[in-house]
């Protein structure tokens, strides 16, 4: 048995770049939550921390519905 050490360190790379992103995007959109309450409760618009929150939850779906895609198909 010989194991490709360059395509085991190819797909640790990716998947750890991967992982990092997408909990780097949920951060963001959590955090694009609480200053939409901080804006509301300082007489702000809160419209724009609540659409950028609400984009990065749906790259976060994106990229799980892609990786469920490329499991299945």
């Amino acid at each position: 048995m010989k194991i490709d050490w360059a395509a085991l360190g190819s797909v640790f790379g990716v998947s750890l770049v991967a992982t990092v992103a997408l909990v780097g995007l949920f951060t963001l959109g959590i955090v694009g939550l609480s200053k939409q309450e901080q804006a509301s409760a300082n007489g702000g618009s809160a419209a724009l921390a609540r659409t950028g929150a609400y984009a990065c939850f749906a790259l976060c779906a994106a990229a799980v519905a892609y990786g469920i895609y490329l499991i299945v198909a």
